[in-house]
């Protein structure tokens, strides 16, 4: 499994903004350039960043990019979902449980459990802790 680049672009983007001082706002084309992600690339990032309540956009001479919330209180599934949808290992773990063989499936309950301690590790990593990793 692999997440998408445009996850991955948007965990640095986030991770980017984070560094920022309080308030401050950058220009999307220098967060492009800076992490090395192509600007139109990045534009449809940070509108779905938005929708998600992550991000604040502005225009104009003064506008910018910030950061929605504390680094503390995003999270590494948050900006992996808003832009990738729900973690799914495999399709007998979604929703629906789709399997053809049911119950007596003994590689459902790896995935389930493997999907689980996934999911548990991204939402236990914010970006405030990041952040501490950058710095070192």
């Amino acid at each position: 499994m692999q997440i998408t680049r445009q996850a991955d672009y948007a965990v640095r983007a986030v991770l980017y903004l984070a560094q920022m001082k309080n308030g401050d706002r950058a220009a999307t084309s220098i967060v492009a350039k800076e992490q090395h992600i192509p600007p139109s690339f990045l534009a449809k990032i940070i509108s779905q960043l938005s929708i998600a309540g992550l991000l604040h956009t502005s225009r104009g001479a003064r506008g910018g990019v910030t950061l929605a919330r504390d680094p503390k209180d995003i999270t590494l599934l948050e900006v992996v979902e808003a832009i990738d949808g729900p973690i799914q290992l495999n399709e007998c773990v979604g929703p629906d449980g789709t399997c053809m063989f049911d119950d007596d499936c003994p590689i459902r309950p790896v995935w389930c459990e493997a999907q689980e301690e996934l999911v548990s590790r991204l939402k236990r990593t914010d970006f405030a802790q990041l952040l501490v990793k950058v710095a070192n």
